[in-house]
């Protein structure tokens, strides 16, 4: 299981320092506008937890995926903190429950386990304008007996490898992200490769023995393919980005901050900073999230 807790911040950005902590990256960027969704004071069940989420400031109106794998339960690893593992990092916000998400035995996508859902943050409250910046931060933290996979079917998950990289480094799962476009359902699953003016994604994903990466749905292009820290999967099913560059400890909470900026029309320089524990993990700069304006923001959390 994962259990997990996020805040939202959103709005322009601008160059930082390979060590910050949330709240200073979202004053570096000017972030002048966030969205803190509010967790119950109280353990939630499943059967009501997926309400919770719809009718309060989420920002979910549609149906959540498979709400019987989740709810909100108390802290499990209370005495855990990202300043365990990076002592500059800043210290967690305090929450009284967590998100509980459970993967049954033998899931491999939202379908089978997890969930999916959406929020869309996708334009200033006060000027209308789209956020062509968003940024996402949330702790993580896996149970003592998560498997974090160690082998499979790597067509039945995520295809062939076009670096021929092990297939079962392959297996894995998501977690959550950003992402935007007029395509509120593409860009989440394998065989949907985007073009540029329909969607696109940015998520994380953990691999075998908890490695961690971003997964993007993105075009591929500018010979992005090429780059030593780019795995292109030939089959449509997403892009590596930086595999291995971290990872995730079960039993200790991980805090996760991710900043995405919407390269310009027809230019690959979009722009993915990822943040471990408030250490830079990631910073590319050669992206191409689209192709034209038909995609003209970043719209919010993507939970899958």
């Amino acid at each position: 299981m994962q259990a997990i807790s996020l805040l939202l911040c959103v709005s322009l950005a601008a160059a930082a320092s390979p060590n910050y902590s949330p709240s200073e990256l979202a004053a570096a960027f000017n972030l002048t506008e966030s969205l803190v969704p509010t967790f119950p004071s109280a353990p939630v069940g499943n059967g009501t937890s997926s309400a919770y989420i719809t009718s309060s400031n989420w920002l979910v109106a549609q149906d959540i995926d498979n709400p019987q794998n989740i709810q909100f339960v108390a802290d499990p690893y209370p005495n855990s903190s990202p300043v365990q593992q990076n002592p500059e990092a800043s210290p967690s916000n305090p929450s009284p429950t967590v998100l509980e998400v459970t993967y049954p035995a033998g899931s491999y996508s939202h379908g089978t386990g997890g969930t999916e859902f959406s929020n869309f943050f996708n334009e200033s409250a006060s000027s209308g304008a789209p956020f062509q910046s968003m940024l996402l931060t949330y702790e993580v933290a896996f149970g003592p007996s998560f498997n974090f996979v160690k082998g499979g079917d790597p067509i039945s998950c995520f295809g062939d490898n076009t670096k021929g990289t092990d297939a079962f480094e392959m297996i894995g799962g998501k977690l959550p992200g950003l992402r935007g476009g007029p395509s509120s359902t593409g860009c989440g699953s394998g065989g949907n490769q985007p073009d540029g003016q329909d969607c696109f994604s940015m998520r994380l994903m953990w691999r075998t023995l908890g490695t961690g990466e971003a997964y993007a749905y993105i075009p591929e292009t500018n010979n992005l393919c090429s780059e030593s820290n780019i795995i292109c999967n030939s089959d449509g099913f997403g892009t590596s980005i930086s595999r291995g560059i971290f990872s995730f400890t079960p039993t200790n909470w991980t805090r996760i901050t991710m900043l995405v900026q919407l390269n310009d029309p027809g230019y690959a320089n979009g722009r993915l900073w990822l943040y471990y524990n408030d250490l830079q993990a990631i910073r590319q700069e050669d992206l191409y999230y689209r192709s034209s304006d038909a995609i003209n923001s970043v719209q919010g959390l993507f939970f899958s």
